[in-house]
């Protein structure tokens, strides 16, 4: 039984060419968790529904990712983010356990730092024909939640056109909001950014 009307989809197909050779998913964090895990275990404090992307052959094991974790597997994640998008939420549209969800809230892989507080309000007030947005000192931050109405939309994307496209398409169902969260800015990009991370405090996941 659902018992939200909000799933996360967290994106995590990416090939994170600025993080060099390591695959940045699997960096440890001082939690002792991977990147990913640490992401995907924060979301789901704040989400009863969730789903992961990743590429096709990922190991999620090496992911740091449990067993359970429900996965949406990516066959077009070489060709970019919205590519992957596309492909994602055709996934979710076409799951039948999630036909009673009004929105999904997009997260990435790589933002280990958002406080719940942040996610639980967001979820809030998502409805299923706006698109929600945090934004932190004037800046526009992650998740993105989309309503259900929207979700057709995202079949237009794809290379590495993301989800802001749908953004600049549809003005008059976005909504920002703002929050006291500098996590909705904090995501991975390089081995020194990992760093960083660490020398904040992290919740254990």
């Amino acid at each position: 039984m659902i018992s939200s009307n909000v799933v996360a989809l967290v994106m995590a197909a990416g090939y994170s060419r600025r993080f060099g050779q390591r695959d940045k998913r699997c960096a440890s964090l001082a939690n002792g968790c991977s990147l990913l895990a640490t992401s995907v275990a924060h979301a789901k404090q704040a989400f009863p529904v969730l789903r992961v992307a990743i590429r096709e052959e990922d190991d999620t094991t090496l992911l740091g990712l449990p067993e359970s974790t429900p996965l949406i597997r990516l066959r077009q994640a070489h060709q970019g983010l919205g590519s992957s998008l596309a492909e994602a939420v055709e996934a979710l549209s076409n799951d039948s356990c999630l036909n009673s969800v009004a929105a999904v809230a997009i997260l990435l892989g790589d933002m280990p730092c958002l406080q719940q507080d942040t996610l639980l309000t967001l979820q809030q007030l998502a409805t299923h024909d706006t698109i929600v947005r945090p934004c932190y000192a004037g800046k526009q931050g992650h998740p993105v939640i989309f309503g259900r109405t929207l979700w057709p939309a995202f079949a237009s994307l794809s290379g590495n056109s993301g989800a802001q496209e749908l953004i600049r398409r549809h003005p008059s169902h976005y909504r920002m909001y703002d929050v006291q969260d500098a996590g909705t800015l904090i995501d991975i990009d390089t081995p020194e950014e990992i760093a960083c991370v660490n020398n904040r405090s992290i919740e254990q996941a």
